[in-house]
């Protein structure tokens, strides 16, 4: 395709041939012009224009500019990288605070601040009452809690029916159960999930903090995990684990000796 000002140029060009021709009478059919028919179909397109480059006529310069992407690629690239630091600003805030910034419900619905533990060794438990476990479990408990109540330990049962249906009952028969049969004097909380979807954020975040050792997810009734006074998790112990054996850790928490 030739542009308009080629157009143009060959337009008046060939009104130039047919002048000199008509005056020619002479050879009008032998005469050979000074260039070429410039309409002839033997005469190649590329001909037409090696005597000027195609820079020379203004209107061939193409208008449109190739696109260039390196500043929005860049923008592209800092919005990326913008993202990916906020997610790992996220992620950081996540993984390094403490049980100190949850709240949960108590037996009878009232919301705790576990902020109010500041400054206590605690001992989390996932109980039930009708598991193979119990009895020794229970028993244990009320005897460290005993022990050590005075010196800065508190213990934070939650009760949990998602092993073997094993804690099938109210909060309040929970509580008559264990109060009753085991003397619990610490807290006992509203029954949670501490597996699935549905996993209170307390026991996710416990979760994450310390895995077990074939997975992060609680394997049955009984698992403990261990608080030091700032929050943290220290330490993360199997259902089959007594509390008596665990005490020597209790007392290093305590800084007792």
């Amino acid at each position: 395709m030739l542009c308009s000002s080629t157009k143009t140029l060959l337009l008046r060009c060939r009104n130039l041939s047919a002048a000199l021709t008509s005056s020619s009478s002479s050879s009008s059919s032998s005469s050979s012009l000074p260039f070429p028919d410039l309409f002839s179909p033997s005469v190649p397109e590329q001909t037409l224009l090696f005597s000027r480059p195609i820079s020379s006529f203004p209107d061939c310069t193409p208008s449109i500019k190739p696109p260039t992407f390196g500043s929005s690629l860049y923008r592209c690239r800092s919005s990326v990288s913008r993202d990916r630091r906020s997610n790992r600003t996220m992620a950081s805030q996540s993984s390094t605070g403490s049980i100190h910034d949850f709240t949960v419900k108590d037996a009878r619905g009232n919301d705790v601040d576990l902020s109010t533990y500041k400054g206590k060794v605690l001992l989390i438990v996932n109980v039930a009452s009708q598991c193979g476990l119990t009895n020794s479990n229970y028993t244990e408990l009320s005897q460290i809690y005993e022990q050590y109540k005075n010196q800065g330990l508190e213990i934070l049962a939650f009760p949990c029916n998602q092993f073997g249906a094993q804690e099938p009952g109210t909060n309040e028969e929970i509580l008559q159960f264990a109060c009753t049969r085991f003397k619990a004097e610490y807290p006992i909380f509203d029954k949670v999930d501490v597996n699935g979807e549905s996993a209170a954020p307390l026991y996710k975040f416990l979760k994450s903090s310390k895995g077990g050792l074939f997975g992060d997810n609680i394997k049955w009734n009984f698992s403990k995990f261990l608080i030091d006074k700032e929050g943290n998790v220290v330490d993360r112990y199997a259902p089959t684990t007594s509390p008596l054996s665990i005490e020597k850790d209790i007392k290093k928490l305590l800084g007792v000796a």
